[in-house]
């Protein structure tokens, strides 16, 4: 290569150095900084059959659900107890899981406190199906319809909505029911739920205000 071209290509080389970043080849991380979050997806009224129906409360602890450490998940306690009780009430299938290792029932904010004879999952990872016997004590049962709620939105509840959605259950998910450190993980979780490949189609998004019991 003659010489002058070897000392152009280095010129040009060093002038890229100096240029704007909109001048320079992007990257797609340099991508991520421009994409606008998508909208809040539709949440819609449910009707459910209480005998069908399993409410998986996940990992509502003293040490995962404090003002202190995740204050969106104590705020959505009220409310969450609310369903609670209406569900336990109708003779749904109420199922509880704790979260950090050594984590036992006795963990369990008093306010959500499982009654006698409904099962406390130990602490399993995000996917509650895998190490336990979920998925045979739903099906032993009858249950068609799983509804997610707990926290962190972006483990448990994405995970195992998302698992359950797999198995062939109808999948519902208050919206305020799960909570992360902030907003952001919240609608991911929403997003990846309704949108995934043969996930969406099994998700309902709702609020915990528009969950209703038929007879």
């Amino acid at each position: 290569m003659p010489r002058y071209m070897l000392v152009t290509i280095m010129l040009l080389g060093l002038a890229s150095l100096f240029m704007p970043g909109s001048a320079r080849a992007q990257t797609v991380i340099d991508e991520w900084a421009s994409v606008k979050p998508p909208a809040a997806p539709a949440l819609k009224p449910v009707t459910l059959v209480a005998s069908e129906t399993a409410l998986l409360a996940m990992d509502f602890t003293n040490q995962t659900c404090s003002p202190q450490r995740r204050l969106r998940c104590a705020n959505s306690v009220p409310k969450v107890q609310a369903l609670i009780a209406a569900a336990r009430a109708k003779g749904a299938f109420v199922v509880y899981s704790v979260a950090l290792p050594g984590s036992t029932a006795a963990d369990i904010l008093k306010e959500l406190t499982p009654a006698a004879g409904e099962p406390v999952l130990p602490p399993l990872g995000p996917d509650k199906f895998i190490g336990s016997d979920l998925e045979k004590m739903l099906k032993d049962r009858g249950i068609k319809t799983v509804i997610a709620i707990g926290t962190q939105a972006h483990t448990s509840v994405l995970h195992t909505g998302g698992a359950a959605a797999l198995r062939g259950f109808k999948v519902i998910v208050p919206v305020d029911g799960m909570s992360g450190d902030d907003a952001w993980p919240e609608l991911y979780t929403a997003w990846h739920l309704a949108n995934a490949a043969r996930i969406g189609p099994q998700v309902t998004l709702t609020r915990l205000d528009m969950v209703k019991w038929g007879e």
